[in-house]
């Protein structure tokens, strides 16, 4: 059972005196004169600062995420969402937080910029987690857990059933990345969120949404939860270019669903295609937009790759993942190109 939040979050936190912003300040009656906020009365839009809390945004969000606004956090990018939750609960060289490993790297690079213990607890064979052993790894200082899902670099979905066995078997806060959410066949946890206040999941605009430029992240928990991101965030965390072009991205989600139908099927191609390469020694399962292999020589054939302009990721330095690439699934010419390249090699 989770510890009252008030327990979690740090004491200098929780008693936090937010600033308050001209447009927070300001409700009522519809205004047309601002003259509030030192802003320049000329070159509209653009002189006026961005709905600090991006109602607009969130409400076209709570239709497309079937999640209440008072339940959405946005974000510059997840990495935000990330750091935040550092800020927010873990107490600078006192506290520590628990992840998977390998996964994405920005958790560690946040632990370590906000001087928190980053404890690893390694997945299987098969790139499986189990819960236990992450509970294990836990003791009286550990405010976070973190589980990537699908995860990153390995590409595939974790158990549900572990992770919820975390969820409920941690009295502290369980994040769940689901950047590649979108293109897996395993259901989002966002509906778990009424029953399990401890939950925060992060989400993205970057991936599926085809949106990597504008930066825009996703987090979904509790309003309790929310309200003290909000708290610490910066005023205009998101600006208004981002929050315009998110809202034209969000007026036809059907579009959304036949670019992930198109990589879905490139995926499968092109993974088909690397099992025959004789430099290929494995392909893992994957429910993202890219996948993992293992090669004979990962470091030469990357570099192999580079001289023709053609640019992987190189992950043969990440635990469990010796002598591996991993391949976005780019256009059907992209993928052409790639599979060429190797063929030659």
């Amino acid at each position: 059972m989770m510890k009252p939040l008030e327990q979690l979050v740090r004491k200098n936190i929780w008693s936090l005196a937010p600033y308050s912003s001209a447009r927070d300040e300001y409700s009522g009656k519809e205004a047309h004169v601002f003259l509030d906020a030192n802003e320049n009365p000329y070159n509209e839009p653009y002189n006026r600062y961005p709905d600090p809390l991006q109602r607009e945004l969130k409400s076209a969000l709570k239709k497309v995420k079937g999640v209440p606004e008072e339940n959405i956090f946005l974000g510059n990018g997840s990495d935000e969402a990330i750091d935040l939750a550092y800020r927010v609960f873990c107490n600078p060289g006192r506290d520590n937080v628990v992840s998977i490993a390998p996964t994405y790297g920005m958790y560690q690079v946040c632990a370590d910029i906000n001087d928190i213990e980053f404890r690893q607890v390694l997945l299987d064979d098969n790139y499986e987690m189990h819960a236990d052993q992450l509970l294990a790894a836990c003791d009286d200082h550990t405010k976070i857990i973190w589980i990537c899902s699908p995860n990153n670099p390995t590409g595939n979905s974790l158990n549900r059933d572990e992770i919820l066995k975390v969820i409920n078997g941690f009295e502290g806060i369980v994040i769940v990345d689901e950047a590649y959410i979108d293109f897996a066949q395993q259901l989002s946890l966002r509906q778990e969120l009424a029953t399990h206040p401890n939950l925060i999941i992060l989400q993205t605009m970057s991936k599926a949404w085809g949106s990597a430029a504008i930066r825009l992240g996703m987090a979904f928990a509790s309003k309790d939860i929310i309200n003290i991101y909000n708290k610490v965030k910066y005023p205009y965390n998101v600006n208004q270019l981002t929050q315009q072009q998110a809202m034209v991205m969000l007026k036809d989600p059907f579009e959304i669903d036949k670019y992930v139908k198109i990589l879905l099927a490139e995926r499968g191609r092109l993974m088909s295609a690397f099992q025959d390469l004789p430099i290929c020694e494995q392909v893992y399962k994957t429910d993202a937009n890219f996948f993992l292999a293992k090669m004979t020589d990962a470091q030469a054939i990357y570099d192999y790759l580079v001289d023709k302009g053609i640019i992987v990721r190189n992950r043969t330095r990440v635990q469990l993942c010796h002598n591996c690439l991993r391949v976005t699934i780019g256009n059907r010419s992209e993928n052409n190109e790639l599979l060429s390249a190797l063929r030659q090699y």
